[in-house]
């Protein structure tokens, strides 16, 4: 049974959600504000969660960046009133998985809940561990290593090395890894070049320079094994 945290300060919203979503199998956890959803993030393993952009206490910005930072990869799902891209592109960038937009439909939530629990993998690779560059990366248990030292990355940033090392040697357009990782139209490819940007910071010796993690001009990324 997949575990999931809504973070969501308006009660009817969030007891209409647990409802709904404990109807569908899911075991649901609360929390009304940011300072409860960081502590409860913290003490219990998640599957997924649920994050409301304006909360008390810390926004789901701020508890996005606080959690990502410490090393905790949950994919995050942000609930959000806001339309403009740039919010949008903030969200994703500071490490959510997805987003949907007030107001939204039950059976769309759903779709998007479904989608990230597949998109991150449970089960379903035999990939487990690589050796990339500087760093060493275990896939079941989201952690990376690189001289010895632990570091932070985000739960996308795990799922955009994954695939493109089942896919080492072929050429990914940007448009595929966003209908692949991040599953919807939701972002841009900017947000990609982003991530890609950050992904040769952990793993290239020269990031200006690389060699794991190549551009392939005018068409997206390819990764292969040196």
């Amino acid at each position: 049974m997949f575990r999931i945290l809504i973070v969501e300060d308006e009660q009817q919203m969030r007891l209409g959600l647990r409802d709904n979503l404990e109807f569908e199998g899911y075991e649901v956890h609360e929390a009304g504000d940011g300072e409860e959803a960081v502590a409860k993030i913290r003490d219990v393993e998640y599957d997924l969660i649920l994050l409301d952009v304006m909360l008390p206490k810390k926004s789901g910005y701020d508890v996005c960046r606080e959690i990502r930072k410490s090393g905790i990869s949950t994919p995050i799902l942000m609930l959000t009133a806001r339309g403009e891209e740039v919010d949008k592109v903030l969200g994703l960038e500071l490490g959510a998985d997805d987003y949907i937009t007030k107001p939204f439909s039950l059976r769309e939530l759903l779709a998007r809940i479904k989608a990230v629990l597949r998109r991150t993998g449970k089960g379903k690779s035999d990939v487990t561990e690589i050796q990339l560059g500087k760093l060493r990366i275990n896939f079941r248990g989201y952690r990376a290593v690189a001289d010895g030292k632990e570091i932070a990355m985000s739960h996308k940033e795990y799922e955009i090395l994954k695939y493109l090392w089942e896919h080492a040697g072929e050429t990914i357009s940007r448009d595929k890894l966003l209908e692949n990782i991040w599953g919807y139209g939701n972002t841009t490819t900017r947000t990609v070049d982003n991530f890609i940007v950050k992904l040769r910071q952990k793993i290239e010796t020269d990031p200006a320079h690389p060699k794991y993690l190549l551009t392939v001009h005018g068409i997206g990324y390819k990764l292969v094994s040196v």
